[in-house]
């Protein structure tokens, strides 16, 4: 008979709520309880898992001052990670951990030694990993048509409403709780890059910085919050064009992101719309948040690195029309080019015919992250059982941090080359 894995998720935002969603839907897992600062995502998640009161905490040193599931979920703000997942860990549970873990090189060795000396499981939501994307491109360059890798180009495009979003309103809001950009926005690309490489980074250097989402770009006479601005129909980062406009264009859906995020009803409706942008942050202007006055948030970045068998690697991070990565794979055999804006997989072998793949056509089920959310906890259960040993380890993931902690260290000197340590 199948061991069945009790649950706990710490953290029921947009996140928790996903993982709660697949996990319920798997018979070899057990949501037993539930802990989140705030009443409303409690409710929420509640909706999901139907767990009774006495299993909803609200207070993060009451939930962890005993084990509560044989794993636990954390998805909570950035600088909490580290935190709690020590503790669970010592507690005795396995942990499936958001990213990003830590911008920090100290907090990095804690947690690898706490890991050691308790050795439990720690997974790292790397969900991109999982993708059907990134198994096929695993496939073809395992398969030789690239010959040797040489370099890697990884293109990260932000969508522009998500860059005013998330790295602009929401990020005020949690000035100190969230990572520096390259972290926050690119450790999903930082670990593809690790993970395609096959090797250690020794070397980065890294420019960039914030050169739109200031309080000086801000359209004349512009108020602090949409609602009452008078560019509200023509500011191109409008709160109303994303969360109302955008929302009907869409059909009104139900409960999609980004629209559950100002909205706390379920429903979302247009009213509930409407009042989270007068109270919430996500009303607020883009460009006069402040943000400026942290100088670990930037809107474009670029970092270069150097891996130690030889391979080097460039990361470009920029906000535009559309969403989606492109990556390019240049060996001495071929070139491999994946695109997210045309759900495409290029593969050039040179003098060779050359082949476009459909993505979307290769039927492989799942959804969230092109099919990464639904992977990632498909693969959970043999990961926990020892079966897989190859997944998103803390060891590995905590290899790409040190790119981005070590990248950040660059940019804020000027873009010196800094090693990887």
């Amino acid at each position: 008979m199948k061991k069945k894995f009790t649950v706990g998720i710490l953290g029921c935002g947009g996140r928790g709520q996903t993982y709660a969603k697949l996990m319920t839907e798997k018979e070899e897992f057990e949501v037993v309880s539930v802990c989140d600062c705030k009443p409303s995502q409690l409710e929420r998640i509640n909706n999901i898992v139907n767990l009774p009161k006495d299993k909803l905490f609200v207070d993060e040193h009451e939930y962890l001052s005993e084990k509560r599931a044989d794993v636990i979920v954390i998805a909570t703000c950035d600088k909490d990670h580290v935190r709690q997942c020590i503790k669970a860990m010592e507690l005795g549970s396995d942990v499936l951990l958001e990213k990003p873990v830590s911008d920090s090189i100290d907090e990095i060795h804690d947690l690898l030694e706490t890991q050691k000396k308790t050795g439990r499981t720690v997974v790292v939501c790397h969900v991109l990993r999982y993708s059907t994307a990134v198994k096929k491109l695993d496939e073809l360059i395992k398969s030789g048509i690239l010959g040797r890798l040489i370099a890697i180009d990884h293109f990260e495009r932000v969508a522009f409403w998500h860059q005013a979003q998330a790295y602009a309103r929401i990020q005020k809001m949690h000035f100190d709780k969230t990572h520096p950009t390259i972290l926050a926005k690119c450790c999903h690309d930082l670990d593809l890059i690790q993970h395609f490489a096959k090797a250690k980074c020794e070397s980065v250097s890294s420019i960039g910085g914030l050169a739109h989402f200031r309080a000086e770009n801000a359209p004349e006479g512009a108020t602090d919050r949409c609602v009452d601005c008078p560019h509200i129909d023509t500011c191109t980062y409008s709160a109303k064009k994303l969360y109302i406009d955008f929302w009907k264009e869409r059909s009104s859906p139900k409960y999609s992101w980004p629209w559950n995020k100002p909205s706390t009803t379920y429903p979302v409706t247009e009213e509930g719309l409407w009042e989270g942008m007068r109270t919430t942050v996500y009303g607020e202007c883009a460009f006069k948040c402040g943000i400026e006055k942290d100088p670990h948030v930037v809107d474009h970045q670029m970092v270069q690195m150097n891996f130690k068998n030889g391979v080097i690697a460039s990361l470009k991070m920029v906000f535009g029309a559309k969403p989606g990565r492109r990556i390019d794979f240049f060996g001495t055999e071929g070139q491999i080019t994946f695109d997210e804006i045309y759900d495409t997989i290029e593969v050039k072998p040179y003098f060779k015919p050359h082949e476009t793949i459909n993505v979307s056509a290769l039927n492989d089920s799942g959804w969230g992250h092109g099919g990464g959310d639904t992977g990632l906890i498909n693969n959970l259960y043999d990961i926990l059982i020892g079966v897989k040993t190859e997944y998103t380890s803390l060891e590995e993931s905590l290899e790409s941090h040190l790119i981005g902690v070590c990248a950040e260290e660059s940019r804020l000197s000027g873009g010196k080359l800094v090693k990887v340590h």
